[in-house]
């Protein structure tokens, strides 16, 4: 079979990587959105189930079946927005299930009709890689501060990496891993964790759909799932080149439509058992589509399903696979991403700032999205595209047409 002559150990590394940075950033959020809806621990693990088999299937398939690394992931935003809005207590489990059904019931109606891909079409490379260099650079910043509260473990990591980039650029992030885990075993130690055996028993609740929870949880949820992960989903799809106008002899690059129709539709399915949204992923996708995953893009596609295939085990032993990935410390989570993702930042920096023409509504993008801010409930990286195509239309625009003050 082509796929076993096309995995290789960096494939297999990026794809782990990319599910520990995943997971062990934000499944804290997840939990306290669950929880803030009254969830039991029943159903806790119940949404540990869906969103694992829901990412893990629409990352594992259509890459599989495509050769293209296809990310899927959970909108760690998406589950903030809901933590928030549950804490009122004004919403039952089975009002958030509806909620979540209409978002994703929407996101399939976008992407079945195509207009969502069309107008990201328009999006200038420049701006597509400085978005997702933003995004990114937030990540790299993290992982070097980290110095702050365990200086060891990340100059060890900074070290090991630095020195299997020097001999064996293709497992620089392995050798990385590797050395930050037995600095660890051998300091520190993993953080003690409950790890119940067993498989997760997936939970039902019915969906109630009222005007209140639409309102105030499904829109909410899926405005800032589109513009906060979809958008740069495809900002790092088009910036790793796998896009439409994608020069690999014709191929015509990852189908945006069909992907996100497929992820409306896995969360309709799974929302009545807690996967709230699935969307395109930005962060861990550059892992596993930049050239830290592999040199030949061919061959990338093999780390999406590697991280795909570890998704399904996530949902099939939800507890247990959870607890022993939060075992892993903060630091070195933070700091195996920052230094993983540096090569990506770079060359999305490279192309973003090649073209003079387009260099100042580049670094406008860059730096709003890196800013991080938040405005009306809706991400930096929403806000930055905008800003960076305000600044573009501004400098291209006809001298008769320009604004006069």
């Amino acid at each position: 079979m082509q796929f076993f002559k096309d995995l290789s150990l960096s494939t297999v590394t990026a794809g782990f990587v990319s599910v520990l940075v995943g997971v062990a950033s934000s499944i804290a959020i997840v939990f306290q959105a669950a929880l803030s809806f009254g969830a039991t621990p029943e159903m806790l693990a119940s949404w540990l189930w869906a969103i694992g088999i829901g990412m893990g299937l629409t990352t594992l398939v259509p890459s599989l079946w495509l050769r293209k690394p296809v990310m899927v992931a959970w909108s760690s935003s998406g589950a903030a927005v809901l933590a928030s809005a549950g804490a009122t207590g004004h919403f039952s489990m089975g009002e958030a299930i509806g909620a979540f059904m209409l978002s994703g019931g929407v996101i399939f109606v976008i992407g079945a009709s195509g207009w969502f891909e069309r107008i990201m079409r328009l999006m200038p490379m420049s701006l597509a890689s400085a978005l997702l260099a933003g995004v990114l650079a937030g990540f790299c910043l993290t992982g070097f501060a980290a110095a702050q509260t365990d200086l060891g473990l990340v100059l060890v990591m900074l070290a090991a990496y630095l020195l299997g980039r020097r001999l064996v650029p293709l497992y620089a992030v392995l050798i990385c891993l590797g050395a930050a885990v037995v600095y660890t075993a051998l300091t520190h130690g993993f953080g003690a964790q409950p790890i119940p055996a067993g498989l997760t028993v997936p939970v039902f609740v019915a969906p109630v759909f009222t005007w209140s929870a639409a309102v105030s949880l499904a829109l909410p949820l899926f405005i800032v799932t589109m513009a906060s992960q979809n958008m740069p989903g495809v900002a790092a799809i088009k910036a790793c080149g796998f896009g439409d106008e994608r020069a690999n002899g014709g191929d015509a690059g990852i189908p945006i439509t069909k992907i996100l129709t497929l992820t409306g539709a896995a969360t309709v399915v799974l929302a009545p058992f807690g996967a709230f949204s699935l969307n395109l992923s930005a962060i861990t996708a550059a892992m596993c589509m930049g050239p830290q995953a592999h040199p030949d893009p061919a061959r990338r596609y093999t780390a999406a399903v590697s991280c795909g295939a570890i998704y399904v085990v996530v949902g099939l032993f939800g507890a247990t696979i959870m607890g022993a990935l939060l075992a892993f410390p903060k630091t070195l989570v933070v700091a195996i991403a920052g230094l993983a993702l540096m090569s990506t930042v770079a060359n999305g920096l490279h192309t973003a700032l090649q073209d003079s023409s387009e260099r100042e509504a580049a670094i406008i993008t860059f730096l709003v999205t890196l800013s991080g801010v938040v405005i009306a409930g809706i991400g930096s990286a929403f806000w930055g595209l905008l800003a960076g195509v305000c600044a573009m239309l501004v400098q291209h625009a006809r001298r008769s047409n320009a604004l006069r003050f």
